[in-house]
């Protein structure tokens, strides 16, 4: 039994996509401007609340998802994601601001052992949701 074709979306909904396409192409050579004109090191003002904010959205985020999951409401899926982009941003993130030796392998050790697993059963959590909708 072949499969039923996609609805073609809306013409606001095509023209949002077409835009975000223009916006995300418009941006690649500012790529350049800030591989080649960013300095090695810099020092952060805010530093300890750039840190501190993003781990609270990630709180956040777990803890939305994981009441809206546990019961059973769809819509967990939309701070999954979010959340697992924020866990996969604060890995990278921590790898490449790390200093060499303890720091990087502190880093390395978070990742592995908690921000990816995280990031990758939110994931799994959306995109099983996002399957079951169609």
């Amino acid at each position: 039994m072949p499969e039923p074709e996609e609805p073609r979306p809306a013409r606001g909904m095509r023209r949002a996509g077409w835009l975000l396409v223009a916006c995300g192409l418009a941006l690649l050579p500012w790529l350049y401007v800030l591989a080649t004109g960013l300095p090695a090191t810099a020092t952060a003002a805010h530093w300890p609340l750039a840190w501190v904010g993003l781990d609270a959205l990630e709180v956040l985020g777990l803890i939305a998802t994981g009441l809206l999951a546990a019961r059973g409401d769809r819509r967990h899926a939309l701070p999954a994601t979010a959340t697992a982009t924020l866990l996969v941003v604060d890995d990278w993130f921590d790898t490449t601001t790390a200093a060499p030796g303890g720091n990087f392998a502190t880093a390395v050790a978070m990742a592995l052992g908690a921000e990816l697993p995280l990031a990758a059963l939110c994931g799994r959590l959306a995109l099983r949701t996002l399957g079951r909708s169609a």
